[in-house]
């Protein structure tokens, strides 16, 4: 092949390629092999994986996703392209073979998913129609940032810490049977156990639901050095899947095409002579079909590609990771790395037909999150009236809820990874049954059951928070002490639900067993520091950290968190039986304007004190202090903090930025008669944070908190809220300081 230049050539590339810097001349043999795309117009993938022209036309794409890769991140001297540039050729046969519903758990191979977008046109949907406006948008606000986000047009789910990709798959999976759901696993996180960890249980859970199909980037490298599983041989990493469950592990290697004399186990397939690259690209193509038949008939399989971390752009290994701002398109290094990957101009129409008919029409218009998933109609939740003054366990009351909620939704999951009997939330097992291989009435356990139960709450989160995601109903439940574990995949998702194009069912989660009823525990079992990390995303716009302070408001919060959309909602709950304060008519009232009374003294002439509280248990030491106040003249108010968000400004919260926008605040004469006093005590049983909102508008002249310290061992909750200084004493004392 003659080497490429950006000189005129006598054939115009099409529209779409203004902005490519080269062309090459014509491949061999290329009017016989790539004369119209093989995908014909009314098809959604080749019709005979061995054809000669079905081989060619798949490494035509591959390095077309290369050339747009590496120019894209040049164009700003910034991206990631080595990573992807590794599995172009199998990316490259999952779309010629009609299979576009792909995952990735890799951030970083964000340009490469983009420039596939670009290549089957559904970028256009946002704008882009060119390489130029491909270029001028990547890693700018409204354009294509650096990390995947399911708000890009095709683009499934978001991408960015590693070791969650996988969990959409396996949700796209479990509610489209009739697709595959590739997703794209880079070997630097496999250095994450907890990957495969998940998909095999997932698969011990849902054994027929083997649509999803893990796709191995075995490369060599992580982002800055050699990857953890760099020096296994092919044998060791095919028992690594084989140990996880897989029934069928398919290995391409391009060391075994190699006629390029390059040395080590990972080599670099565009080195090769074209032959020795037709034949990489043959085996790949053959090996994805393969793994593709095997997963969609009912067996567990894997595919893996063995290849050299950034073949075919500007270097390999580590150092291909990523540019820096020296790596521009002027750069030598750029330049050459395009040349070498430039393709003849008539090439790029074969591409773009071939991509733009796979799988039925571009991306952006026909994967499964593209539009919204029909959900099974709820029948008005019965939601039981506990007398004001009784005693009910908070938990148990929603639980009834979740039970009603699976009944009338079949897709509908529940994820809990230390039990709901020990939430006090039996009721849900009772109901629902514990997704188990072994049945046992005993335990509540069915093959069929909707309570998904691995002992990983990353596993929990990711598949809850995945389903959501995908449009379909899903609760994580989770101690507040374990929650950190799995939290991230949720904050992801939240976020994502903020940019959708479309209405989805919000993330619901419930986190028990707080730090006050885990004293015997001790300090492994008490961690509401994580109320902080909630706290912070309300200002998000669509984060709902909700307290409901008894059995009633608790009944109330999940009925408003499950009929909510692309929000994340956070309930924090006691599993204890605790005194109930509102009526549902009051507690429904106090969702959602986010406060209500609970108790307001009839006289006192010391002045006027306002405890603002958010919490359940908490509230006992409250109403002990109440006692002594008034005993001593002074007039007490007490106040549950039950939706703080409503209670900021609505400058506070990003609330215009979201989809599904919600822009209900409490006024200002509303906040007054509720928090205004001499002084205002912020309460908590966990840290001060989801305090804010009253803090920052209360216009009380003195104020302060008494909130969560640290954890210890202790025999109670009542040892354990001293140990923090969360009794009535202290909050007396601290009234009479102020």
């Amino acid at each position: 092949m003659s080497r490429p230049s950006p000189a005129a050539h006598p054939v115009s590339p099409p529209a779409f390629c203004e902005g490519i810097r080269y062309f090459a001349d014509a491949w061999p043999e290329f009017t016989r092999f790539a004369d119209t795309a093989v995908i014909e117009p009314q098809a959604t993938a080749i019709a005979d994986v061995d054809a000669p022209r079905a081989v060619y036309q798949t490494l035509l794409g591959a390095d077309a996703l290369r050339y747009v890769t590496l120019q894209v991140c040049g164009s700003k001297g910034s991206g990631h392209p080595g990573g992807f540039a590794s599995s172009a050729e199998a990316h490259a046969a999952l779309m010629m073979l009609g299979h576009t519903n792909i995952v990735t758990e890799v951030g970083h191979h964000a340009p490469g998913f983009y420039a596939s977008m670009f290549l089957d046109a559904s970028l256009e949907a946002m704008g882009i129609h060119t390489l130029s406006d491909m270029m001028q948008r990547f890693r700018e606000r409204h354009g294509l940032l650096g990390h995947l986000s399911g708000a890009i047009p095709g683009l499934l789910s978001p991408a960015g810490p590693l070791g969650q990709g996988q969990h959409f798959a396996m949700a796209g999976a479990w509610l489209h049977r009739d697709k595959l759901f590739p997703v794209t696993i880079g070997d630097g996180g496999m250095g994450e156990p907890y990957v495969l960890n998940a998909m095999m249980h997932f698969h011990t859970a849902y054994p027929h639901v083997t649509n999803f199909l893990p796709v191995l980037v075995w490369n060599g490298y992580s982002q800055e050095h050699h990857s953890m599983v760099s020096l296994y041989s092919n044998d060791n990493m095919i028992d690594y899947w084989q140990g996880h469950g897989f029934d069928n592990v398919v290995l391409v290697d391009a060391s075994e095409y190699d006629d390029s004399a390059q040395e080590g186990p990972f080599v670099d397939s565009t080195r090769f002579s074209f032959q020795g690259r037709q034949a990489f690209a043959a085996a790949v193509l053959r090996g994805v079909d393969q793994a593709a038949r095997s997963a969609m008939s009912g067996k567990l399989t894997a595919f893996i590609i063995k290849q050299l971390k950034g073949a075919g752009v500007h270097t390999v290994g580590a150092k291909s990771h990523n540019l820096y701002p020296a790596d521009t398109l002027d750069a030598e290094h750029i330049t050459e790395a395009l040349k070498r990957r430039a393709l003849p101009p008539e090439a790029w129409q074969i591409v773009r037909d071939n991509f733009s008919r796979a799988g039925g029409g571009p991306a952006a218009k026909t994967v499964v999150t593209e539009r919204e998933l029909e959900l099974p109609p709820l029948p008005t939740l019965a939601l039981q009236e506990f007398a004001k003054g009784e005693k009910a366990v908070p938990s148990t009351a929603m639980g009834a809820l979740v039970a009603q909620v699976g009944q009338a939704d079949p897709r509908f999951v529940v994820t809990n990874a230390d039990g709901n009997e020990a939430s006090a939330m039996k009721n849900i097992n009772e109901a629902l049954k514990i997704r188990h291989p072994t049945p046992d009435p005993l335990y509540h356990q069915s093959p069929d059951g909707q309570v998904y139960e691995p002992l990983n709450e990353d596993a929990c989160a990711g598949f809850a928070a995945a389903l959501a995601l995908f449009g379909s109903r899903a609760l994580w439940l989770s101690y507040e002490s374990f929650a950190i574990n799995g939290w991230p995949i949720v904050q992801t998702v939240t976020q994502a639900m903020a940019e959708l194009r479309r209405k989805t069912p919000s993330i619901v989660t419930l986190f028990t067993a707080g730090a006050l009823e885990q004293g015997r525990n001790g300090w492994t079992h008490q961690r509401p520091e994580i109320e902080n990390y909630f706290a912070a995303m309300m200002r998000n716009g669509n984060l709902y950290a909700l307290f409901p302070c008894d059995a009633n408001c608790i009944q109330v919060a999940y009925e408003y968190a499950t009929d909510s959309f692309n929000k994340g909602m956070v309930l924090i709950a006691s599993k204890s039986p605790l005194p109930v304060y509102l009526s549902l008519n009051e507690a429904r009232q106090a969702v959602s304007e986010g406060a209500a009374i609970l108790y307001e003294s009839s006289a006192g002439e010391q002045g006027t004190v306002v405890f603002a509280v958010t919490g359940d248990m908490v509230l006992l030491p409250v109403f002990e202090a109440r006692d002594r106040l008034e005993a001593e003249g002074y007039r007490v108010r007490i106040v549950a903090v039950i939706n703080p968000r409503r209670l900021y400004r609505s400058t506070d919260v990003a609330w215009d930025t979201v989809s599904e926008a919600d822009d209900r605040f409490m006024d200002d004469d509303r906040f007054n008669a509720l928090f205004d006093g001499d002084w205002l005590l912020a309460v908590s049983g966990g840290p001060s944070a989801p305090l804010e909102p009253v803090l920052l508008r209360t216009r009380a002249p003195r104020r302060d908190t008494v909130c969560w310290k640290r954890g210890e061992t202790t025999a109670s909750p009542g040892e354990i809220m001293a140990f923090n200084g969360i009794t009535a004493e202290t909050m007396v004392q601290c009234v009479k300081r102020l």
